[in-house]
């Protein structure tokens, strides 16, 4: 698929950072300021990266490139790192020939281990080298990931006034997700003209419908960033609240998709479920109990061992702070009932509910019958793969 904006360059390299020699280096160009929006960690312990980046953006708000390490986080490495952050952002700036405090920095890896930053300052000139409109999107998804399986890219065309606009989001993460604000990494780039109040409203907005509606582990990353780039150059631009409205739900599809891609991929993970709970009294308590649910070791290790153990999801539910009456409680594997008005409906429902847990993808609807709000989660389940992963991801 295409994946080019206008005005957009991107490209990927192996600096040496990473052991396994691949890509661990991207860049991320537009050819204009570009108005941007952010959205980091709630982390206590955040990298420096993401307090650089805070600062420029509460600056300026506006950004000409973004540069990513990946294999290394440049997290709890003290004065040295916020150096490295801003040292990564000058080489870029210098190679492009921009203002150093127009480029933003972003790095994900292992925590604690000071950045090779000599690595990516003699890697830069051969990276703006193999800047590309297409090609490099690519490249750059490769560069930005680390226990990931595959790249997450995708792309959106929208139209505002007759005018066609693209917007390509770039993600990478597959483990120690439960973001709590938008997801490890993420890049999105668009050529819509916005204002900067604007896109900040609507990347919150969508990021909340999006990557915090996601776990795969129940871990906060230090280094959690959503960035997006508006460079206003297909003509296409946000005057009204319709035209807001369009934009908004554009850039959800794209997250939502890069969100659930992240799932997918999830360390070990063999399945990706939807939590959705309906008919509550309020949508608190019902993304209490989606998100409680989604980040039950016990719900996702049966999911793994395809067990239609209701008993663990209806428990997770009961510790969740959300008000409801259980024998009022209906659930469902997807279409088959296997709970009615909190009571077993019988071995011929579960092992319907078994078969609909062999599936890669499936959803648990949870009905209150307390109201009529609803909320989601989306989660994977939880393998043996996934011990194996962390255990060795130091080695």
């Amino acid at each position: 698929m295409n994946h080019a904006v206008q005005g957009f360059l991107a490209a990927g390299i192996a600096a040496g950072i990473k052991k396994n020699g691949e890509l661990d280096l991207g860049l991320l160009v537009s050819e204009r300021p570009a108005v941007a929006a952010g959205v980091f960690t709630k982390n206590r312990v955040t990298a420096s990266c993401v307090r650089l980046d805070r600062e420029r953006l509460a600056a300026s708000g506006t950004c000409r490139a973004i540069i990513v390490n990946s294999g290394n986080a440049n997290c709890c490495t003290g004065e040295d790192g916020m150096n490295d952050a801003v040292a990564m952002a000058k080489a870029a700036a210098g190679d492009l020939g921009i203002d150093e405090e127009s480029v933003l920095v972003a790095s994900t890896g292992v925590i604690g281990q000071k950045l090779p930053v000599e690595k990516v300052e003699a890697a830069v000139p051969g990276l703006t080298r193999m800047l590309s409109a297409e090609e490099g999107f690519d490249a750059f998804a490769r560069a930005i990931m680390t226990t990931d399986t595959v790249p997450k890219v995708v792309a959106r065309k929208g139209e505002i006034g007759g005018i066609a606009y693209t917007i390509t989001g770039i993600a990478k993460g597959a483990g120690m997700i439960r973001p709590d604000m938008a997801t490890m990494l993420c890049f999105v780039a668009t050529d819509i003209g916005i204002g900067q109040d604007d896109l900040g409203r609507i990347v919150a907005g969508a990021n909340e419908k999006s990557f915090n509606r996601i776990t795969i582990d129940g871990d906060t990353s230090t280094n959690d960033t959503l960035l997006v780039l508006a460079n206003g150059m297909s003509g296409a631009e946000v005057r009204t609240h319709d035209d807001r409205a369009a934009f908004s739900e554009t850039l959800e599809t794209v997250l939502v998709e890069l969100a659930r891609m992240c799932v997918r991929d999830g360390e070990g993970a063999t399945k990706l479920v939807k939590i959705s709970v309906v008919n509550a009294a309020s949508r608190a308590d019902a993304r209490r109990i989606a998100d409680t649910v989604a980040n039950s070791n016990l719900v996702k290790t049966a999911f793994f061992g395809q067990d239609a153990n209701w008993g663990r999801i209806i428990a997770a539910m009961g510790r969740a702070g959300a008000e409801f009456d259980p024998e009022r409680v209906d659930l469902y594997f997807d279409d088959v009932l296997l709970v009615e008005n909190g009571r077993y409906a019988g071995q011929a429902a579960e092992n319907a509910a078994t078969e609909v847990l062999r599936q890669p993808e499936f959803v648990v609807r949870i009905d209150l019958k307390a109201g009529t709000e609803e909320e989601i989660a989306w989660t994977c389940d939880f393998s043996i793969d996934y011990v194996k992963i962390n255990a060795d991801y130091r080695s």
